[in-house]
């Protein structure tokens, strides 16, 4: 691994597993925390990755937009087994922009824009039959036009100030590289005893 960026790194396995890896290759587990540092944690889906980040989207009502709000550090960690590879981050979250997020939203299938509208993302549902009849009101609304995406839905980015690179090697002789962000930008990078 001669790579100095680690986001050029982080390109090159997900290429990888784009390639091999069976379900989700974009599955992550995003950690946040309350503001006194309850942490929760859940999966989503990566769908941006670059120098100025990784980013997701999400109803911003729902538990994870409002740990947000409170308290923008969060960490995110990104297994693929069949690779025996792993990479995590940690950082602050930054909300995309509205052009990002319309972007995005009009790139989503038409059911998955119909849910983001009906669903109360998080909070008790009473019964399934409740947001079935919600979808349902939903879909004949927009019946004749284009989804819009809602206001309470945007995108993050978690702009990483530390990367880890995690390899499985045999006997747990794991090989961990980690980048850490200095104060010009530049990435200090090293290694990591399994």
């Amino acid at each position: 691994m001669s790579h100095t960026d680690p986001f050029a790194l982080f390109a090159e396995w997900m290429a990888l597993a784009e390639a091999e890896e069976i379900n989700d290759p974009d599955a992550m587990a995003l950690a946040t925390s309350t503001p006194d540092g309850r942490p929760s944690v859940r999966m989503v889906l990566m769908r941006r990755h670059g120098p100025d980040g990784f980013g997701f989207f999400t109803n911003l009502d729902s538990r994870k937009g409002q740990e947000i709000a409170a308290n923008p550090w969060g960490s995110l960690c990104i297994h693929w087994k069949s690779l025996r590879k792993q990479v995590r981050a940690e950082g602050r979250l930054v909300q995309v922009s509205d052009a990002d997020a319309d972007a995005y939203f009009a790139s989503r299938s038409r059911n998955s824009q119909i849910g983001a509208h009906a669903s109360d993302q998080s909070r008790p549902l009473d019964s399934r039959d409740t947001f079935t009849a919600r979808v349902e009101e939903v879909k004949a609304r927009f019946a004749d036009r284009d989804v819009p995406r809602p206001e309470h839905w945007s995108g993050f980015r978690l702009v990483p100030d530390r990367i880890e690179f995690w390899e499985d090697v045999e006997y747990r002789l794991h090989h961990r590289r980690l980048f850490e962000r200095q104060a010009d930008g530049s990435w200090s990078q090293g290694l990591l005893f399994p």
